[in-house]
């Protein structure tokens, strides 16, 4: 399961020009922490393309709670789907920090993908992308513990947004717990529970929207659960061949 999008985003993978032309058919914005970028059954269609900072994709449930679905950050584009099919926007999406953008219009987006077919390609690979995804994130669901959800949302954290530092690797997004509940589809008592778990074995530390990962080995193979709860990195035992 992943939050993030591809290794490259989309606005890298244009090519300059094309990404240029882009970002002139729209008008800078500015959200704030906490601001709603796109929201859920919305009827409008303008696309933003993210030049810095991240932003959560998230959807609603029967039971009032939210599913957080992907992080987006510097490069993605979101809203594409909306403008694309012409249907009510299916997630919503919130600026975690200070988050700069360029806001097009969903006609001229269609237009942009028009004339650049390799546009239009590399936004089918990110729809296809998305859908593998969810794919991956129903069997975790089904079929995996609150840990094993946990630790595996930590490891990608670590990997993809993670600072190291001399206590371990500093997970640079300001997730709280209820967030990092809504990222995994548990209740934020069970995410408690399982970071209290991890941080009584030494496999992390956490602080005020903080969480240190100080024994990656152990996390990766909770993630995998090729491991229980209370083993060391010097318990690692060689995969069966």
């Amino acid at each position: 399961m992943s939050l993030f999008g591809q290794d490259r985003s989309f606005l890298h993978a244009l090519p300059a020009g094309d990404r240029r032309a882009l970002l002139d058919e729209g008008a800078p914005r500015t959200y704030e922490p906490g601001e709603i970028m796109i929201r859920e059954r919305d009827t409008s269609a303008y696309v933003l393309a993210l030049l810095s900072g991240w932003a959560v994709v998230s959807v609603g449930t029967e039971r009032g709670a939210r599913l957080i679905l992907a992080l987006r950050g510097a490069g993605e584009v979101v809203g594409d789907l909306a403008a694309v099919d012409r249907r009510p926007r299916s997630a919503t999406v919130t600026a975690l920090g200070r988050v700069e953008a360029v806001a097009i219009s969903g006609d001229r987006f269609r237009r942009f993908l028009a004339a650049r077919p390799h546009a239009t390609s590399l936004i089918l690979r990110q729809l296809a992308t998305r859908l593998r995804s969810a794919d991956v994130e129903r069997r975790s669901l089904a079929s995996e513990t609150v840990l094993q959800r946990l630790a595996a949302r930590l490891v990608e954290l670590a990997e993809r947004a993670g600072r190291h530092a001399e206590s371990g690797t500093v997970l640079e997004l300001p997730l709280p717990q209820h967030d990092l509940a809504a990222a995994i589809g548990a209740t934020r008592e069970a995410v408690a529970k399982a970071l209290r778990l991890l941080r009584e074995q030494g496999v992390v530390r956490t602080a005020h929207r903080t969480v240190i990962v100080v024994d990656m080995p152990v996390l990766v193979l909770l993630a995998q659960g090729r491991a229980h709860p209370g083993a060391h990195s010097s318990d690692k035992q060689p995969p069966a061949v």
